[in-house]
C-alpha cells in the first residue's frame, strides 16, 4: 500500500501527517505542561512578589484532557474532512478552550480570594463576608458566560435563550423574594457597615454581638449565651441600637435622703458626689441636682460620662462611686431613704370639732 493510497478522501501520507502533527503537539503541550508550568510554580514560591503566583496558580488549572482536543483539532487541518467531522471537531475544540478559559478565571477569583482573606481576616473580618459575596457572583459570571458561549458553539439561539431565560428569571425573583432580599441586604450592610463583626446590638427586642455577618442571615451571641439568627433584610429594616460604636458610656445615678436630713447637709451632697465622682479613674462628671421631692425622700439626680464604652468597666466605676458615697453619707450620718409612710390620727373629740 503506497503513500498515495486514498482513505476516506485522504490519501495515507496525509493521515500520516495528521497523526503527526496530533502526535507532535500532544507531546509538546504535554511537555510544557508538565515541565514548564511545574517549574514555574517552583519558581513562583521563591520570590516574594504575587503576580508571578497568580500566573502558576492559573495554569496550575490546565487540564491535560481538553488539551487533546486541541491537537485534534490541528491535525484535523492538515486533512479534507466531511463538512459535519469538520464541525464536530472544530466545536469540540472551542468548547474545551471556553472551558479551560472558564476553570483559569476560577483560579485567579480563588486566588485573590485566598490571599484577600489571609491579609485581612484578622483585621476586617466583615470585609471577608463581602469578597466571598463578589466571588460567588463572579465565579456565578465567569460559568455563565462558559455555559453561553458553549451552547452558541452547539448552534443553540443565545438570543432567544437569553430572553425566555428573562421571562424565568423574573418569575424565579418573584419566588425567592425573601432571599434574594437577604442576599442584597448583607451586602447593603457589609458596604454601608452600620455594624461590625464585633458590635454589641439591640435590635427590636433582642440583643447580643455579632458574631458572624452572612449572605442571608446575621448572627448574635446573646447574653445568655444563646446564639440568635436573624434575617439580614430584617436587620436592616428594624432601627438598630449600635452599643459597639459608642464613644462614651452616660451614666444617671439617682440617690434619696431622708427629709428629717438638715438642709444644710441636703446642701453640701451635690458637692460630695461631684468629689467621689472627679475621683474615679476615666470618669468625667457632668452635674449634681436636688432634683425633687419624692412620696418618701429628697432625691438627687447625678449625671457622669464614662470614657470608655465597656460596660464591665462602666459598672466597676458606679460601684466604686456608690459604695464612696455610702462611706460618706454614714460618716455625716446621712441616711439614705426607703419608702415610708407616716399616718396622723386624730383623737375623737378633736375630729368632732373639726367638723
Amino acid at each position: 500500500m503506497g503513500l498515495d493510497q486514498t482513505i476516506y478522501g485522504n490519501t495515507l501520507g496525509e493521515w500520516l501527517i495528521a497523526a503527526g502533527i496530533y502526535a507532535a503537539t500532544t507531546l509538546g503541550l504535554w511537555a510544557v505542561e508538565r515541565y514548564a508550568l511545574r517549574g514555574f510554580a517552583r519558581f513562583a514560591r521563591g520570590t516574594q512578589t504575587s503576580i508571578d503566583d497568580l500566573v502558576a496558580d492559573v495554569l496550575g488549572e490546565t487540564k491535560f484532557g481538553l488539551i487533546l482536543f486541541v491537537a485534534l483539532f490541528a491535525a484535523s487541518l492538515a486533512l479534507e474532512l466531511d463538512a459535519t467531522v469538520a464541525l464536530i471537531i472544530r466545536r469540540a475544540a472551542a468548547i474545551a478552550i471556553v472551558v479551560q478559559g472558564g476553570m483559569w478565571a476560577n483560579a485567579a477569583i480563588a486566588f485573590w480570594v485566598t490571599r484577600f482573606v489571609d491579609h485581612t481576616a484578622g483585621e476586617d473580618a466583615e470585609a471577608v463576608t463581602l469578597v466571598s459575596a463578589l466571588s460567588f457572583v463572579g465565579r456565578l459570571g465567569v460559568w455563565s458566560v462558559v455555559l453561553l458561549l458553549i451552547l452558541d458553539n452547539l448552534g443553540v439561539e443565545v438570543a432567544a435563550l437569553l430572553a425566555g431565560l428573562g421571562i424565568g428569571g423574573i418569575a424565579v425573583a418573584l419566588a425567592a423574594q425573601n432571599v434574594l432580599g437577604d442576599l442584597l441586604a448583607s451586602l447593603s450592610i457589609i458596604l454601608d457597615k452600620p455594624f461590625v463583626i464585633g458590635d454589641f446590638l439591640v435590635v427590636g427586642d433582642y440583643m447580643g454581638t455579632v458574631e458572624r455577618i452572612g449572605l442571608k442571615t446575621t448572627r448574635l451571641r446573646s447574653l445568655g449565651g444563646e446564639q440568635l439568627i436573624v434575617g439580614n433584610n430584617d436587620v436592616i429594616n428594624t432601627r438598630i441600637r449600635n452599643l459597639g460604636r459608642m464613644a462614651d458610656r452616660r451614666g444617671v445615678l439617682t440617690v434619696g435622703v431622708t427629709y428629717n436630713t438638715p438642709r444644710e447637709m441636703l446642701a453640701r451632697i451635690p458637692a460630695w458626689i461631684e468629689e467621689i465622682v472627679d475621683t474615679q479613674a476615666e470618669v468625667r462628671f457632668d452635674r449634681c441636682h436636688l432634683s425633687g421631692f419624692g412620696e418618701s425622700a429628697v432625691e438627687f439626680e447625678t449625671i457622669f460620662h464614662m470614657t470608655v464604652p465597656e460596660y464591665d468597666r462602666f459598672m466597676d466605676a458606679k460601684q466604686a462611686i456608690l459604695l464612696a458615697l455610702h462611706e460618706r453619707f454614714e460618716r455625716h450620718g446621712v441616711a439614705f431613704a426607703y419608702p415610708t409612710r407616716v399616718v396622723y390620727t386624730i383623737p375623737a373629740a378633736d375630729a368632732s370639732a373639726v367638723e
